[in-house]
């Protein structure tokens, strides 16, 4: 049912297809603060949590479904799970807060706004995995955000909410914000692992799997900003309450990120399994005067889409079988004006410069898409330099060590698929069809051709 069939039947306002949870309070005064926290039930999760053993919490956040909200999707609790007990090591807790795939931008306003949703979080699930020590690791780039969680992290202390005897548990927790120094490749839970260590951020060839030796060679989880925040929410309000939200197999809130070509871009915290025609009729829609050409349903790194796809469930299993990933939410709209191929290779040209250069299809591929892309989007490629992008990108697509090269090819066979002809005029007509003038894509298009660096 469309989200106008919805308002027509139940004579509801779009707002009511929202479900602000983690974003319920953002636009309070001191929204960040402890006190504010606790007056939206702050840490009563945590205190029901320390009621139950770890293993019953770790069943309890298996069994509300919660997948990671970090792009793969996996299930939160089983991650957990998978810790050995009994091992006579340490195990660590690392949320991954090197938010950097573009048009994402969930959690960086997540922390800025509500910190100790996180803090929360951190806490209990280092008691179910019977962690003592957890890191955040912080794109370094966000110093206001960096300077927020330092004083929720010391308000949390100060509190008795982190430290000894926590809440009279006994459990002890101590919790580190580390500030990366902004590379890319580190949103990668391995490569992040190497940066947090003191080494260069490069993914690492697997197994061992993080479970089992991550951080300092020990059990370590690696968890999303978003989806550990979820989880106080979780423990305080049922597992049954997340289940009713979003579908069977993908449960629960989550943060919808909105951007581009749109009237009212932001944040829209919804069920999963929203569709994006629900969140443009929420949002006022497509800049006046303008249609959507293609858009993407978690960044850049997953495979476009087009009009056709508006009313695509936005959860994993819908977006899955559209042909695409819901990575992070990240819905990045692009109107009529919008070149395809200028987009891409701007992407790509992202891709080759975040590359670690450690494995050779994604160091070399991402260098060589650049250069056919550049060729055909100045209107000096040939027809053949169609069939080269696809090898190219098949080459690299699921050959490299992590999912950078993955993300890189991504945009090339979607952009094929649904605007070859688009590539066919740039090569015939010598050159853009589009007027520079008319697209927000083109702001920078001076810098186009300086480099991987413009």
């Amino acid at each position: 049912m469309t989200l106008a069939a919805e308002i027509d039947k139940n004579g509801t306002s779009p707002e009511k297809l929202l479900a602000p949870v983690l974003s319920a309070f953002w636009d309070e005064p001191e929204s960040w603060t402890l006190e504010t926290y606790r007056r939206h039930e702050g840490y009563e999760g945590l205190r029901k949590a320390l009621a139950m053993t770890p293993d019953d919490l770790i069943a309890y956040v298996k069994d509300s479904g919660l997948r990671g909200r970090g792009g793969a999707g996996f299930p939160t609790g089983m991650k957990w799970q998978f810790i050995p007990q009994g091992d006579g090591k340490p195990h660590y807790l690392v949320v991954n807060a090197d938010e950097s795939e573009p048009g994402t931008c969930k959690d960086i306003p997540l922390l800025f706004a509500n910190p100790h949703s996180l803090i929360e979080g951190i806490v209990i699930a280092c008691y179910a995995i019977r962690s003592s020590h957890a890191f955040i690791y912080l794109r370094g780039e966000v110093v206001p955000v960096l300077r927020r969680l330092h004083e929720a992290v010391r308000e949390a202390y100060e509190a008795g909410y982190l430290g000894t005897d926590i809440m009279g548990s006994g459990l002890d927790l101590e919790l580190t914000v580390h500030a990366g120094a902004g590379a890319y490749i580190c949103g990668e839970e391995t490569a992040l692992l190497d940066s947090l260590e003191g080494r260069r951020g490069q993914p690492r060839l697997r197994p061992p799997f993080p479970a089992v030796a991550g951080l300092y060679a020990c059990p370590t989880v690696v968890n999303n900003v978003e989806s550990i925040a979820s989880v106080p929410a979780i423990l305080n309000k049922g597992k049954d309450w997340f289940k009713s939200m979003g579908s069977e197999k993908s449960p629960g809130f989550t943060l919808y990120s909105l951007s581009g070509h749109v009237s009212g871009p932001g944040q829209y915290e919804a069920p999963l399994g929203v569709t994006l025609r629900q969140l443009l009729d929420i949002s006022g829609g497509m800049r006046p005067g303008h249609r959507l050409k293609f858009w993407t349903p978690g960044g850049s790194s997953t495979p476009m889409f087009t009009e056709e796809h508006l009313d695509v469930p936005l959860d994993y299993e819908g977006v899955g079988a559209a042909g695409s990933m819901l990575g992070t939410k990240a819905l990045q709209c692009f109107d009529e004006t919008t070149c395809v191929v200028r987009a891409v290779t701007r992407w790509t040209e992202f891709y080759a410069h975040e590359s670690c250069g450690k494995c050779t299809p994604c160091r070399e591929g991402t260098y060589w898409l650049v250069q056919l892309l550049r060729d055909i989007e100045a209107g000096k490629g040939q027809m053949s330099d169609l069939d080269k992008l696809n090898d190219i990108a098949d080459n690299i697509n699921g050959k490299s060590f992590c999912a950078l090269g993955d993300g890189a090819a991504s945009p090339i066979f979607s952009s094929l698929k649904y605007f070859r002809e688009e590539y066919e005029q740039h090569i015939t007509g010598k050159g853009c069809p589009f007027d520079p003038a008319k697209s927000t894509v083109w702001a920078d298009d001076k810098n186009a051709h300086r480099g991987v660096n413009a």
